[in-house]
């Protein structure tokens, strides 16, 4: 079959679906990921065709701005989105099935329309409403089973008014009669579509409120050569102490390398601690004894080898640091990450999150010592570990596409 994968944001939002393409392909698909420019030579190096998206989600500014601005800035992104998803599709002859991202699905159910394929839900995040936890874009706080669900419904509903713009310029350009994406997206929860999402229900359960053909099947993975190592300077710098500390934001907090990167030092040693400072979009950046800095390593190669893991909690970094079994100290910064950070800490892995805007040294100094140093924290990460190990994600979808067929 010819499977076209759809996804877009930052590196944590696409690796994984390089990871599960590869999965396809090996099955004998023919796989293209559609994504931004910045993910070619990850898309190639699994062995995919990839498809260029133009949009960018940091050209508009981030995570930076108020409300209002960030909703433009998502509606344009989505714009630019909807338009560059309709050229991947047409190029090279179509596909006979469509994989959709939480980002892509509001679009690609329309292309699918047009192209009369079958698509597949994969997603990262749990978007439906659910009594059981508020939505993910709404931060951690329940509000009690009807007020989740309300609060989930309200989110989709915002969620149509950002692709609406989008939807109707490419209704328009595939020649199919005008809709609104809320009612689109109504047919599709009518028609039981199927969501396959990539996280473990060691972290998230699957609601109990849910409907059939939404399913929790655990993590696809970034794809990795086998035969990687870490480079040599990385291999004596862990020999020549204990384990170290991690920390990392991943796509977050750019142009604040330098308060950032103190923060981290002055933590670490006040807490008594080695660190791997990973560059990232931010720019961290120390040097010393005790410090290495990083650029991109492999979280599969780097973070079992951690002592534990300061991250920004967003879907794909919580998941590696899970896998590894070492504790975690969440700090989120916007989007799912503050829901990833408190269900981390619900289930035990993880120390209490530090919000981004609050990050000071004493604080993270304090949530180091626990994390390295309490031992249910520990137990809690490596029984997790041990529970995603026994998940297959990838193989899941690749039995749900291979019923898609023809």
């Amino acid at each position: 079959m010819r499977v076209l994968i759809t996804a877009a944001g930052s590196y944590g939002d696409v690796a994984p679906y390089a990871g599960l393409g590869a999965r396809l392909r090996e099955a004998g698909h023919d796989v293209a990921l559609a994504t931004q420019e910045t993910f070619a030579p990850l898309v190639r190096a699994a062995g995919l065709t990839f498809r260029p998206l133009p949009a960018d989600p940091h050209a508009s500014g981030g995570g930076s701005g108020g409300k209002r601005e960030l909703l433009r800035a998502a509606a344009s992104f989505v714009r630019e989105l909807g338009s560059g998803l309709l050229d991947a599709a047409e190029h090279g002859g179509g596909a006979d099935v469509l994989l959709l991202s939480t980002t892509t699905a509001p679009l690609g159910w329309h292309l699918a329309e047009a192209m009369d394929v079958p698509t597949l839900g994969v997603y990262l995040q749990p978007t439906h409403p659910t009594r059981e936890f508020a939505p993910v874009v709404s931060g951690a706080r329940s509000l009690g089973g009807p007020g989740n669900r309300a609060m989930g419904r309200f989110s989709l509903r915002m969620a149509d008014r950002v692709y609406a713009d989008a939807v109707r310029d490419l209704r328009s350009r595939l020649g199919l009669p005008a809709a609104a994406p809320g009612a689109v997206r109504r047919r599709r929860e009518e028609a039981q579509w199927l969501v396959l999402h990539g996280f473990s229900t060691a972290v998230v359960p699957r609601p109990g409120d849910w409907r059939d053909g939404l399913d929790v099947v655990g993590n696809w993975w970034p794809r990795h050569d086998p035969g990687n190592a870490l480079p040599a300077a990385f291999e004596d710098f862990l020999r020549a102490g204990p384990p170290p500390v991690f920390i990392g934001f991943g796509s977050m907090a750019a142009g604040e390398g330098e308060r950032l990167s103190e923060i981290a030092v002055a933590a670490l040693r006040r807490a008594g601690l080695r660190g791997v400072l990973q560059e990232g979009r931010a720019g961290l950046m120390a040097q010393g004894d005790d410090i290495l800095t990083v650029d991109e390593v492999p979280h599969a190669l780097l973070f079992p080898r951690m002592a534990a893991v300061v991250h920004h909690a967003g879907a794909g970094t919580t998941a590696a640091a899970l896998r590894a079994g070492v504790p975690a100290i969440p700090v989120p910064v916007m989007a799912d990450q503050p829901f990833w950070a408190a269900r981390v800490a619900a289930v035990g892995a993880a120390t209490t999150p530090i919000p981004f805007k609050e990050l000071a040294v004493e604080r993270l100094a304090e949530q180091l010592g626990r994390a390295v140093s309490e031992e249910q924290l520990k137990a809690a990460a490596g029984g997790i570990a041990r529970r995603m190990e026994a998940e297959d994600g990838a193989g899941q979808v690749l039995k749900a596409v291979e019923g898609l067929a023809p």
